[in-house]
């Protein structure tokens, strides 16, 4: 059954000097959920230690402010453009001078849906998602950006992209078969449906939909929703309504910012179980 909820409802507990968390998806709230999802907020002069088990696996992604991510290896400064993954057995630390929010989300036992992670480990990685390919749906005035991949990030155990509807659009009913996944409403307002059943949502709402829930969404108001949507496993199933259109995906040759991207990712459809090699 599908969960949302806004960040606004959520109580937040202290995390670290000057910063604060919001549990968003846990155990009590999803049960067996194989993703746990926390808001993040630093404050001016905010600081907290990461410590990722080593059995795990960690992305986050910079909503807002800017942020300072040191370990013994890296040295990172990091905006709203950037997602970062943290492999198992990571430790590091978390500043920033003037306030920074992010998504952190974490999947426990990660080797379950990935069957080369405990033997081949992914490595840190940063991705500056603005930089990415924005491919065009063939179907809808749609956009999408792969922000979590095995391409960038080396696993199979997660999947995540960025969807940018126009106003007015609406995808295709469909289920996943496989996976779990949930949505982040980055700005923009409009209609989620479960199992045919309507929820509003807006900018800040969390969706959380079960294996082999149906599901789609269409964008209301006068301006565009935009929202980061992460599968675990990555590897998964979708299947459409009868009738529906299968989402198919076009290269437009650029970024979101209008510039050459830096990677090619060719026409292909969500029908695929595997992500094509290129994602």
């Amino acid at each position: 059954m599908a969960i949302t909820l806004n960040e606004s409802a959520v109580t937040a507990e202290a995390l670290g000097r000057n910063a604060r968390r919001q549990r968003l998806l846990t155990p009590s709230r999803v049960k067996d959920s194989r993703i746990l999802l926390d808001r993040w907020v630093l404050g001016a002069a905010g600081h907290s230690d990461i410590d990722v088990p080593s059995r795990n696996l960690v992305w986050f992604q910079v909503l807002e402010g800017e942020a300072s991510l040191t370990c013994p290896d890296h040295d990172e400064r990091l905006t709203d453009s950037h997602i970062v993954f943290l492999p198992p057995g990571f430790r590091g630390t978390l500043e920033s001078a003037r306030g920074a929010a992010l998504l952190y989300a974490e999947v426990p036992n990660a080797a379950r849906f990935d069957p080369d992670f405990a033997g081949n480990p992914p490595r840190f990685r940063v991705v500056d998602w603005t930089r990415e390919p924005v491919l065009d749906s063939k179907h809808d005035a749609r956009k999408r950006i792969y922000i979590v991949t095995p391409k960038l990030f080396g696993t199979k155990a997660i999947k995540g992209e960025m969807i940018i509807y126009p106003p007015g659009t609406e995808a295709a009913n469909h289920h996943h078969e496989g996976a779990e996944h949930f949505m982040y409403v980055l700005r923009g307002c409009g209609t989620a449906y479960a199992n045919e059943s309507p929820i509003p949502v807006r900018s800040g709402d969390l969706i959380y939909y079960g294996d082999r829930e149906r599901h789609y969404l269409k964008s209301e108001g006068d301006v565009e929703m935009a929202f980061v949507e992460f599968f675990v496993p990555g590897v998964y199933q979708t299947v459409w309504a009868p009738g529906a259109s299968i989402c198919t995906w076009l290269p437009t040759g650029r970024n979101i910012r209008g510039e050459k991207p830096a990677r090619e990712i060719e026409a292909h459809s969500s029908a695929e179980a595997a992500s094509p090699q290129d994602v």
